[in-house]
């Protein structure tokens, strides 16, 4: 599909036509020529939209979708159709499916699913079998068939000798580990926050103190083995802090933050609605503006929108007995606009590649000519409501449902298909 992308303005520090007003002609899918007013002579398809902004193409490091298992949830086809219009040009899968992705088979089964879509699929195997936390997975064989990385998806290894073998394991191949810090025995059966709003509530509270401790146990354990270790979804002040000591001492490790976790705090608990239950759970405000300054400062590396789909019957019901998640794609870059700058949100949501998938994005990704046509499309002003009516999942469990966004995500142009809201 050839396209001459209109008057765009090029948000990409990498890009020789950083920050200016430019024309893109893309043909077979490369970049192949950039400049001012570009000529049409073959009648090519022209893509002009209001304010048009374009950057390197986005990243999620957690996606999860239903297929296979939860189809009810989420199929692998829809969800990829909700990031590219999202604005996501790559996903990294989660393994939480029915069976857990924890060998070669499963793997080769949703790499195949995703066969022929503009945005891609990178699986992550999952760390454990089962993600029972007991014996290791086929770590080697899935990185084979193109797993990126292991990780068992919201649960964490209880067994330290565990994580360490696996640290040391994957070395031999360059692999990836990912590991959620929550300690299981101090988090309990607690369900919200620990501290004055969920005493108020009634409800039973998950202290900072499980993920701190977690957090500092597996970077002793990083010290001790070496590896790449990647601590996901992190929430609190102190676990920013722990990290920046860590990369301070030459560590191998990086970490993500969810969206809301960036947005929202514990106050939105009030009403016991379980669109705002997820995990970890949403912290004070005090948590919140230091994973702010955790961006800013660089110390965490990516923003993920952690996106889960939950169907109806497991999120509307008891606060206590709903599942945790909350969807994010649709919303992810219009509530980040909120609070951050345009530019630190682009480089947070294209950076994880290169930590995920560094033999794929091998620097060839900065919108030049001649490289692939890797692109997120977007109006970075204007504001709306985010309404039942711009969610494009299956699932509907939305904790920005009535929130104001700013901006307005176009879609992207990837894997040579041109693919717009």
């Amino acid at each position: 599909m050839n396209t001459i992308i209109r008057e765009a303005k090029i948000i990409d520090s990498e890009s020789p036509f950083h920050n200016q007003t430019v024309d893109i002609l893309i043909v077979d899918g490369i970049i192949n020529k950039i400049g001012k007013s570009l000529s049409n002579t073959e009648n090519i398809e022209e893509v002009k939209l209001d304010n048009l902004h374009v950057s390197k193409g986005w990243f999620d490091s957690s996606v999860s979708l239903g297929e296979p298992g939860f189809e009810d949830r989420e199929t692998i086809a829809n969800g990829l159709n909700v990031a590219a219009k999202s604005g996501f040009t790559a996903i990294a899968l989660q393994p939480n499916s029915y069976p857990i992705i924890d060998n070669q088979s499963q793997i080769n089964f949703v790499k195949s699913k995703a066969n022929g879509f503009a945005t891609e699929l990178f699986p992550i195997g999952a760390l454990t079998k089962g993600s029972e936390g007991k014996d290791m997975a086929e770590l080697f064989d899935m990185k084979n068939s193109g797993a990126i990385a292991f990780g068992d998806y919201n649960t964490s290894l209880d067994n330290a000798n565990l994580l360490k073998i696996a640290l040391q394991y994957v070395q031999d191949f360059d692999g990836l580990v990912i590991a959620l810090a929550q300690d299981s025995n101090i988090k309990g059966n607690g369900v919200a926050n620990e501290g004055v709003v969920s005493t108020r509530l009634g409800l039973k509270g998950i202290p900072n103190l499980a993920e701190e401790l977690q957090i500092a146990r597996n970077l002793f354990l990083l010290e001790y083995s070496g590896g790449k270790l990647h601590i996901p979804t992190i929430s609190t002040a102190k676990s920013v802090e722990l990290i920046k000591e860590a990369k301070a001492k030459g560590l191998n490790v990086t970490c993500s933050v969810a969206v809301h976790h960036l947005v929202l705090t514990d106050e939105k608990l009030e009403n016991f609605d379980t669109r705002f239950k997820v995990s970890p759970p949403l912290r004070t405000e005090t948590d919140r503006k230091a994973l702010l300054a955790g961006i800013l400062d660089n110390t965490i590396d990516m923003i993920t929108t952690d996106h889960n789909p939950i169907d109806i019957e497991h999120k509307k019901m008891e606060f206590d007995l709903a599942k945790n998640g909350t969807i994010g794609l649709e919303s992810a870059f219009g509530v980040l606009l909120t609070v951050l700058p345009l530019e630190k949100i682009i480089e947070k949501l294209t950076t994880g590649k290169t930590t995920f998938c560094p033999e794929i994005s091998g620097g060839k990704q900065s919108i030049a000519e001649g490289n692939k046509a890797n692109i997120s499309l977007f109006n970075p002003e204007g504001k709306s409501i985010f309404t039942n009516e711009n969610i494009l999942s299956k699932s509907k469990n939305s904790a920005f449902l009535g929130t104001e966004l700013k901006g307005k995500v176009y879609g992207i142009f990837n894997q040579g298909k041109l693919i717009l809201g």
